[in-house]
């Protein structure tokens, strides 16, 4: 059977609570996760089956769904000279054939039978860099600005390996998650531009106007 051509979801994957040496120190954490049999019912704000640790950062309305590019793997896989993929990164969705970089905020995406919302870039933590053995990696993965998205869910559904993604609403602004990747973490007096977006979470509006007010 051929591959299915356009944006479409790579890989689904779920975690369960495991512990992970961070700075020295052991935590729980729902990082490590594995791509799904089948079909994942994405509801609320929660991903069925999926473990959600630090709750003061993850998981919520704004970042119900984490999503992470099969093409920002390959990316990472040359660069690192490691094979990488789906889940690697801890994220719910592993896409293919869709720039999440150049997604709107507030962009609005048909996944399967799920209905979700473009939000946010992920901000890389020490999690993350415990998980791939070296706390430097954090300041590299923002560097390298391929962040990611979290979705909101506005509509549940379930959603499996091989289902469509369809752009079904495109707000008329240029604030993209990539434009909240480089206001974050290469060049601040953009802050301003981020405004123009409505569907901003609130941590990102305060801090867009926060930048205006200093930036003018």
């Amino acid at each position: 059977m051929s591959e299915p051509s356009g944006p479409r979801v790579a890989s689904v994957n779920l975690g369960r609570p495991r512990l992970l040496l961070i700075n020295g120190d052991p935590h729980k954490t729902g990082i490590f996760k594995e791509p799904a049999d089948g079909p994942v019912l994405l509801r609320d704000d929660a991903v069925d089956g999926d473990a959600v640790v630090d709750t003061r950062v993850h998981g919520g309305y704004d970042k119900a769904v984490y999503a992470y590019a099969t093409e920002d793997y390959e990316w990472w896989s040359a660069e690192l000279e490691c094979e990488l993929g789906p889940g690697d990164f801890g994220e719910n969705l592993t896409t293919a054939g869709i720039d999440i970089g150049e997604a709107r905020i507030g962009e609005r995406w048909r996944v399967g039978a799920a209905l979700l919302e473009v939000s946010e870039p992920r901000q890389p933590c020490s999690t993350l860099g415990a998980k791939m053995g070296d706390q430097r990696f954090v300041k590299r993965f923002a560097k390298a600005l391929r962040l990611g998205t979290y979705l909101r869910i506005v509509a549940p559904g379930e959603v499996a390996a091989g289902d469509p993604i369809e752009v079904v609403e495109r707000p008329d602004h240029d604030v993209t998650i990539g434009l909240l990747g480089r206001v974050l973490f290469e060049d601040s007096t953009l802050g301003p531009r981020i405004l123009a977006a409505d569907a901003l979470t609130d941590a990102w509006r305060e801090h867009g106007e926060k930048l205006a007010a200093r930036h003018g």
